[in-house]
């Protein structure tokens, strides 16, 4: 967040605690339906678009933006560049130094986070509406005059490594990385997120400018603002934030990346109690014909608790795993459909079977009437939890916003959801459940499975 000069005023000094008590209100009491807000898409003078939903019930402006790219524009030599700039954005901007700039927002209680995906980097900002202007100057300092001090570059980088080595101990994020290792192959989803040692140290000040003037651009920039707040006064307060950012970005062509194919295993060993295992092949993009169907699919098989197939069968029938899920992971250029399941060493092979079982006979019959129209209920119901507070709808109108999926898409998802007929469920079952084409990471000791033993069983 870029600034050079914003107001010196400091305003009185508040106790933090009682700020820190402001923000949880703020933060959960914004009791709108989905189906009752009004969304404007709002343009400042200086051409910035934005989603604006309006609540002045609560004395809190929440925005959430995202720039396309992520960390798929990290060089395959300095792999961790984007990961690296969404932890030195808040260590220091314009003339303020991290420390200064650290106190100005403790002063200001403004809340403040970065983040870096694979095809975006995404900011969350928050701040009291009574304090919109200073905190909206300091959000402007860090997207147009970060400072990038080598200091603060030594000490961030140090973070990260040591992040890393704890992910190293980690079983989870191990076969997460593996896993993607394996299916994206050669393409950027296929490189660590964070990077690794090497590539970090080679990373300098210089690097992380310029992934900034490539990425931070007005073309590639999407929105969401909700709260206390008019669209005349955020058009002002946008420009002052974002107008001065290069127009056009200069984003290296990703590739569309290979869908993942199985079937292939590969075993990292680890001396734990229990093993964790990674499950997956290719998914469905976001903005294809089958995706809602697929979703209510997944919710079936395993995004949905308790109710879902896979812990029926897993936990529930057999006690081989406290907890297995699966999820759909659609990318810009790709897609994938993931699981995972944590057991004892004894029983990885036996989960591994029963989970192609499941996937096996799901996409031969598909789920039943009942099994759908529960499916469907359960998440028409849900959703409005996606909405209950100002920071989740700023969310859901980015998202919204980056998947293309037009302003009038919270208004009618339901429907959507509703139109999901059997027939559908089971030509995307058959189409998306690949069972014997399973690529899978286990991160542990596991009894009886090498990599070469077929699909899961035990050999």
């Amino acid at each position: 967040m870029r600034y050079d000069h914003f107001p010196r005023a400091v305003p009185p000094r508040v106790s933090i605690h009682a700020l820190l008590a402001a923000f949880l209100v703020c933060l959960f009491l914004f009791p709108q339906p989905a189906d009752a807000m009004n969304i404007q898409k709002v343009k400042s003078p200086g051409g910035i678009e934005v989603w604006l939903v309006e609540e002045h019930a609560v004395p809190l402006i929440a925005m959430r933006f995202g720039f396309m790219g992520g960390t798929s524009q990290d060089t395959d030599d300095k792999v961790g560049t984007a990961y690296f700039v969404s932890g030195m954005l808040d260590e220091g901007a314009g003339l303020l130094k991290s420390t200064e700039f650290q106190e100005r927002v403790e002063e200001l209680a403004v809340k403040m986070n970065f983040n870096a995906d694979r095809d975006v980097f995404s900011g969350s900002f928050t701040t009291l509406s009574e304090r919109r202007d200073e905190a909206f100057a300091l959000l402007r300092l860090v997207l147009n005059e970060p400072r990038f001090d080598p200091d603060a570059a030594d000490r961030i980088r140090r973070q990260i490594i040591d992040g890393l080595k704890f992910d190293e101990n980690d079983p989870n994020r191990v076969a997460a990385k593996e896993w993607f290792k394996i299916a994206f192959n050669g393409h950027p989803y296929g490189r660590p997120t964070k990077g690794d040692e090497k590539s970090l140290n080679a990373i300098g000040p210089e690097d992380l400018k310029s992934y900034v003037r490539r990425v931070f651009t007005r073309d590639n920039l999407k929105i969401g603002v909700v709260g206390d707040i008019n669209a005349k006064d955020l058009g002002v307060l946008l420009d002052k934030v974002f107008a001065s950012l290069p127009e056009k970005s200069d984003l290296r062509p990703i590739p569309e990346a290979a869908p993942p194919v199985g079937p292939k295993r590969k075993i990292i060993r680890m001396k734990i109690p229990q093993s964790v295992a990674q499950f997956g092949f290719a998914g469905l993009k976001r903005k294809d014909k089958d995706f809602i169907p697929a979703f209510v699919l997944n919710h079936i098989i395993g995004g949905g608790g308790f109710s879902s197939k896979l812990m029926e069968e897993v936990r529930e029938k057999r006690g081989l795993a406290y907890s297995v899920y699966s999820y759909l992971s659609p990318f810009e250029h790709g897609a994938a459909y993931l699981g995972s399941v944590a057991t004892k060493n004894s029983a990885v092979g036996k989960s591994l079977e029963v989970i192609e079982n499941v996937l096996a006979r799901v996409a031969k019959d598909g789920p039943t009437e009942q099994e759908l129209e529960n499916v469907k209920r359960y998440l028409t119901g849900s959703y409005a939890l996606r909405f209950d507070a100002s920071s989740k709808i700023a969310s859901q109108l980015l998202w919204v916003q980056i998947e293309d999926l037009g302003i009038d898409y919270i208004d009618k998802r339901n429907s959507l959801v509703e139109a999901v007929t059997l027939q559908d469920i089971r030509r995307v079952a058959g189409r998306l459940l690949k069972a014997d084409g399973l690529i899978v990471t286990i991160v542990g000791q596991p009894e009886h499975l090498t990599e070469s033993s077929p699909n899961g069983k035990s050999g």
